[in-house]
């Protein structure tokens, strides 16, 4: 009868139901490569990653390649010369490398990436919260060093084909250029990090710095912003209801098929609410 065909037709459903609510749901914030010049599509283990970026070696968004080309005082992957007001001292550098690390290889950046209208990547990652030990040690060991310009993402004279000091402009000690942490660290990159008074292991900023024996420690503050990011008012905008009830949180495909269900079994009514 149409009632038994329906009731069997319910049973496939509920079953498939209920196997859909295992299925783990992709967060699209979590564990991706942003769209740019040199990373991978998507996150994975690289055998081996050169000195400062191994620490990503497990899963990366960086091939060994790039994570070699980080290392090099004339780098060919942006052509960028860290030695525009003479030579950039080690202990500065380091952060340097460490920061083009990060950014080249580190998946667990997704809930800061935004849209760029740049001719050499489409996404760029914005207001990334920085461990305070991160950016004033970075600008501890950088302080003495020198700079003709406050943000390095634009401006230069690429006359040559490198970066050089546009005309006009002097080379002056970085504590001068960038007078705090914050300074430095929010705006030499157009605002890419954001300066935090959270601490390493909070759970709650992105260490530049961290030792891989103890693990990733940015996949959690990750999941902690994405979290954020999902339960703010335009992140909701910006997704297609798919019930008007807010508590009915479930994968796509179980509303699918719960839909499904309803439509089939008989007198299947009420939603994941009672009114």
């Amino acid at each position: 009868t149409g009632l038994a065909v329906g009731m069997g037709v319910g049973q496939v459903l509920l079953v498939l139901l209920a196997a859909s609510t295992v299925m783990p749901v992709k967060d699209p914030l979590l564990n991706i490569c942003m769209d740019a010049k040199h990373h991978k599509t998507k996150p994975g283990p690289e055998g081996m990653l050169h000195d400062q970026c191994a620490p990503w070696k497990d899963n990366a968004c960086c091939t060994a390649n790039t994570s070699s080309e980080a290392h090099k005082d004339q780098s060919n992957l942006y052509n960028f010369n860290w030695n525009h007001c003479g030579l950039m001292p080690p202990k500065c550098k380091r952060h340097f490398i460490q920061d083009t690390c990060l950014y080249e290889c580190s998946p667990n950046l997704g809930p800061w990436i935004e849209q760029a209208d740049s001719s050499w990547r489409r996404e760029r990652i914005l207001h990334v919260p920085l461990c305070k030990e991160d950016c004033e040690e970075w600008w501890e060991d950088c302080k003495d060093y020198v700079t003709c310009k406050e943000n390095w993402h634009k401006g230069w004279n690429w006359a040559t084909g490198t970066n050089r000091c546009p005309w006009g402009s002097m080379c002056r000690p970085f504590s001068h250029v960038f007078p705090r942490p914050k300074d430095l660290c929010e705006k030499i990159w157009s605002n890419s990090y954001k300066y935090t008074t959270e601490h390493r292991g909070s759970g709650r900023c992105i260490q530049m710095w961290f030792d891989p024996a103890q693990g990733n420690p940015n996949i959690v503050v990750a999941k902690y912003y994405a979290w954020k990011k999902r339960s703010s008012p335009a992140w909701m905008e910006n997704v297609t209801p798919v019930t008007d009830k807010a508590e009915c949180a479930l994968p796509w495909p179980v509303l699918v098929l719960l839909s499904l269900a309803l439509v089939v079994v008989p007198g299947g009514a009420g939603g994941c609410g009672s009114h």
